[in-house]
């Protein structure tokens, strides 16, 4: 069984989400991407938490991980490259793969990250706006803008890179959280309370090969909002507590 290729995140600050004063100005920054101000609300307010030390792996879940699962479990086996990540995987399968997993490495807690597991992941010790800096540059994450339309083998984009060396955590496949969506307390009460017209009630993280570039942010909260998930490129990664 091959092992997972852990990073450690130290304990620490995440200045989680964006101030509300901040929101129309995020809007009017991506508005070529036709996204309504009330999508990045959903970010707000801005909050310093303290996360504690975990382990999360270093790229998505290949479909060559995802395979021996499959075969032992009577899944179907995905076509496609084994080191591309899987995609089209419901939160269920997921969560059953980290519980599979988990076993096959003696016993280890394997299981989703966190939504703030996954932010602070991503942004590391500051309020930076993607996961290798303050400013969008095509081809450090395969997303629409490079027009590949698929996913590309994971780590191929070692310049995007986050503060801890966690990789594609823009683009390439939407990563599943077990964070069920809430408004983050204090939010505006415009904020709703559920959306209804997700799929599935977990928030994802990310960004996929077919998303543009405002789901590349460190902050950006999303979902499943299509019932096809290897269209909208959804997969996942591990994560598991520190040791």
């Amino acid at each position: 069984m091959e092992q997972v290729d852990w990073i450690e995140v130290p304990a620490g600050l995440l200045h989680r989400g964006t101030p509300l004063e901040e929101v129309a100005q995020v809007a009017h920054r991506y508005a070529d991407t036709g996204v309504p101000v009330e999508w990045y609300t959903k970010e707000a307010p801005r909050t310093e938490i303290h996360v504690p030390a975990f382990r999360i792996a270093r790229t998505q879940v290949t479909v060559g991980q995802w395979i021996l699962f499959a075969v032992a479990t009577g899944r179907p086996v995905p076509q496609a490259p084994a080191d591309h990540p899987v995609i089209g995987v419901a939160w269920e399968a997921a969560t059953a793969y980290c519980r599979w997993l988990g076993k096959q490495l003696g016993g280890l807690d394997v299981r989703l990250p966190t939504e703030d597991e996954w932010e602070r992941a991503a942004r590391g010790d500051d309020c930076r706006e993607f996961p290798w800096g303050a400013q969008y540059r095509t081809g450090l994450a395969n997303l629409v803008d490079l027009g590949i339309g698929t996913t590309m083998p994971v780590g191929s984009f070692p310049g995007g890179a986050s503060p801890f060396g966690v990789l594609d955590m823009a683009g390439n496949a939407d990563e599943w959280t077990s964070t069920l969506y809430a408004p983050y307390p204090g939010a505006p009460l415009e904020v709703p309370s559920v959306e209804d017209w997700a799929f599935d009630p977990h928030v994802t993280r990310g960004g996929a090969f077919c998303h543009d570039r405002d789901l590349a942010r460190c902050a950006r909260r999303h979902g499943a909002y299509m019932q096809d998930l290897a269209a909208i490129g959804v997969g996942f990664r591990l994560a598991a507590s520190a040791e």
